[in-house]
């Protein structure tokens, strides 16, 4: 088992999958307050990050001072539990069970919060010295979208030189994902009386289904990019509108949520979108043309061959492991979008082998904490000791 203090970070990671802290769903405070206070007993000193309005949205822990700056990131909040009953044992029951650890959030990702923590506090104690800063940065905002915790921190602190996240799966480092760009669709028709004598001939919803029809028969272009080998994707992920039996609706919203990549930026993804609706309204005309409204956007990244970033956990990884681990591009994006938009390198994925990720019986391969943490006290070794 090396120097990783298994049997500790088995028992963290245990206690705090039998935290509800369902994004969205549970108040994050005691989530936030439960980390702080493992993290002051073991001699460390975290400040709590909060929203513009005061509510605890994360929590960070400094090690070290000056440049370079490196971040271990990992979320303190989880998915929804879905259905209870799915499930083989409570989803907070924290189950250890032929040696995996089940729970909502086991993989995603308290059991990295757990490593990281204890990984802090090692750094901490020893002798060696950290040749810049170390932080721990733990976001109690993701699962909603809203990543409060790392905007918090990026909005009041130096930039980092680079950010290492600890989403799970021990096969692959993530260095890139696609990105998005979405938007909610605003289709009109005219309003009605669903029974009149009147042929009802502007009616949003059809229009709309319409809309929705013609994009998602769109064919992305394929990208032979082997830097880059996921192309670009259109998903219409909504359609709302009408308001009872009796009324033909004369508004329907089409949502979209389109991915990309390096050569497919949002700007053609505006363009692809006005293009169909622009059509649409030409063949089946409205009271009002079809209003795009944007709804976000991150950039899709990689991270390039020469980084140290990269090249550190991947040392790091093959160290461990005995093995080499590729690095790859994620499909979903992540936090590394944003912080990629901030111009802050990040890998995206490498932690403890898991199953059932967001769904019943999330669960981690215990026997893979050893690998995990040395990989990543490696990485860190290389980028910030002396």
């Amino acid at each position: 088992m090396g120097s990783a203090p298994v049997a500790s970070i088995i028992d963290l990671a245990r206690s705090l999958v039998a935290i509800p802290s369902q994004g969205g769903i549970d108040p994050p405070a005691g989530i936030v307050e439960a980390v702080t206070g493992w993290l002051k007993t073991h001699n460390l000193a975290p400040a709590v990050l909060r929203s513009a309005d005061g509510a605890p949205v994360g929590l960070s822990v400094e090690i070290g001072s000056g440049r370079p700056r490196y971040a271990l990131n990992a979320c303190l909040d989880t998915a929804p539990f879905g259905d209870p009953a799915a499930w083989s044992s409570p989803p907070t029951a924290a189950v250890v069970r032929d040696g995996w650890l089940v729970g909502r959030g086991a993989a995603d990702c308290k059991t990295a919060i757990a490593v990281f923590a204890h990984l802090g506090a090692e750094l901490a104690s020893r002798a060696e010295k950290l040749n810049g800063t170390l932080t721990l940065l733990f976001d109690a905002d993701e699962h909603t979208g809203g990543f409060g915790g790392i905007r918090a921190s990026t909005d009041s602190s130096a930039p980092f030189d680079g950010v290492m996240i600890g989403y799970p799966g021990l096969d692959e480092i993530g260095i890139g994902a696609r990105g998005f760009w979405r938007a909610r669709l605003h289709v009109s028709g005219r309003a009605a009386h669903s029974g009149s004598r009147r042929e009802a001939v502007d009616n949003a919803v059809v229009k709309a289904a319409a809309l929705a029809t013609r994009l998602s028969a769109l064919a992305p272009p394929v990208e032979p990019d082997d830097a880059f080998p996921l192309g670009p994707r259109i998903t219409v992920t909504g359609i709302s509108g009408g308001e009872g039996y009796t009324v033909v609706p004369d508004r329907c919203t089409v949502s979209v949520d389109i991915r990309l990549t390096p050569t497919h930026d949002a700007a053609w993804a505006d363009e692809v979108v006005r293009n169909v609706c622009g059509s649409l309204d030409e063949k089946i005309p409205s009271r009002q043309p079809t209003v795009v409204e944007p709804d976000g956007t991150w950039p899709a990244y990689r991270l390039p061959a020469t980084s140290r970033l990269a090249g550190a956990l991947q040392a790091g990884a093959r160290q461990a492991l005995g093995r080499a681990v590729p690095c790859v591009v994620a499909g979903p994006s992540n936090i590394g979008n944003y912080l990629a938009s901030l111009g802050t390198e990040a890998t995206c994925g490498f932690g403890v082998a898991y199953r059932n990720l967001h769904g019943p019986d999330e669960a981690i391969d215990l026997s893979t904490i050893p690998a995990v943490y040395e990989t990543y006290l490696t990485a860190v070794r290389a980028l910030c000791c002396a």
